[in-house]
């Protein structure tokens, strides 16, 4: 409750929520492709002067070994340019119209969603932070599949609802952000025979260790989990960002919970072949991706911070 917080953090809330206000006023009275063009400038500039820039940077040479220092920095400025333009596109979200002929969505692989749609059973739905992942989630609860959809809350109470507020309106009717509540109204919906989507590329510290590029990192073991549990279809979906601001939602084959009578077993293969479409997704579309996550221990960065001997030698 907001209300036992202390004073300045309660003042503090209420003075980002009013910078949040100006903003998306500003966003919501240009036209889209002009307000997207302005939010992916603004971060930009912004963005290589924040922390998570070194951050991106990082996540480039160990998702990329192979590339140079300008091909690293060329990823961190999409990744910036790119959450710049989810911004700018945020109150527009309603312009987007997935499965309409002037919206700006093109919906691709239905055959798969329309599949699980037709054999009344929910569906446990992955994806990752990919160009614009609302207008995903979008494509998903308009196509005629009930689905719940989980997020991650905001830190400001008042953001994280009216966020939610643009949420509902376009198309997405029940939230669950992550944590103890959520996880329990996901399995809820999944026991009512309602289909959950995950977002599943980030950091989860309670997680399980499983290979993501490389490096065994902690991973959310719950898609999986839901999966095995229900004998549910894993539906694989993506997002690509293309020319004009729109965007490409993809529908992939389904994935299948592991069957190995060792439950734990089963779980990290099933997030193993998770982790694995994530992986292919990001090598295919790396300037769609959200580079400034902290997805691999705090050492490798610490050892980035201090050493041009890491695996971001001589990043800057």
């Amino acid at each position: 409750m907001t209300a036992h917080k202390p004073l300045w953090q309660r003042i503090g809330w209420r003075l980002e929520a009013l910078l949040w206000d100006i903003m998306m006023g500003v966003f919501s009275a240009l036209p889209v492709e002009k307000a997207s063009a302005l939010g992916g400038w603004s971060l930009r500039v912004l963005g290589p002067l924040l922390p998570a820039h070194r951050a991106a940077l990082i996540n480039a040479k160990l998702v990329f070994p192979e590339i140079d220092d300008v091909r690293a920095k060329a990823l961190a400025m999409a990744a910036w340019d790119n959450l710049g333009r989810l911004g700018g596109e945020f109150p527009h979200l309603h312009e987007m119209r997935p499965y309409e002929a002037d919206g700006r969505v093109e919906v691709r692989g239905r055959e798969h969603l329309d599949a699980i749609i037709a054999s009344g059973k929910p569906a446990v739905i992955v994806t990752g932070h990919f160009a614009n992942w609302e207008v995903m989630a979008a494509a998903i609860c308009l196509g005629g599949l009930n689905a719940r959809v989980s997020y991650r809350h905001a830190n400001n109470p008042h953001i994280d609802k009216r966020i939610n507020t643009i949420r509902h309106g376009y198309g997405v009717p029940e939230l669950s952000a992550k944590g103890e509540t959520g996880a329990r109204e996901m399995l809820i919906a999944m026991q009512n025979g309602q289909s959950v989507t995950f977002l599943n590329d980030q950091k989860f510290n309670r997680g399980i260790e499983a290979p993501f590029f490389g490096h065994q990192l902690m991973t959310a073991p719950g898609p999986a989990r839901l999966a095995r549990r229900f004998n549910a279809p894993l539906l694989p979906v993506s997002v690509t960002r293309l020319p004009g601001t729109r965007f490409a939602v993809t529908f992939h084959p389904p994935l299948h919970a592991d069957k190995d009578p060792d439950k734990t077993k089963a779980i990290a293969k099933t997030v193993v072949a998770i982790n694995g479409f994530l992986e292919e997704q990001i090598r295919a579309h790396p300037q769609d991706w959200f580079w400034v996550h902290r997805r691999w221990p705090k050492e490798i960065y610490r050892k980035g911070d201090k050493s041009k001997d890491s695996a971001a030698s001589g990043l800057t």
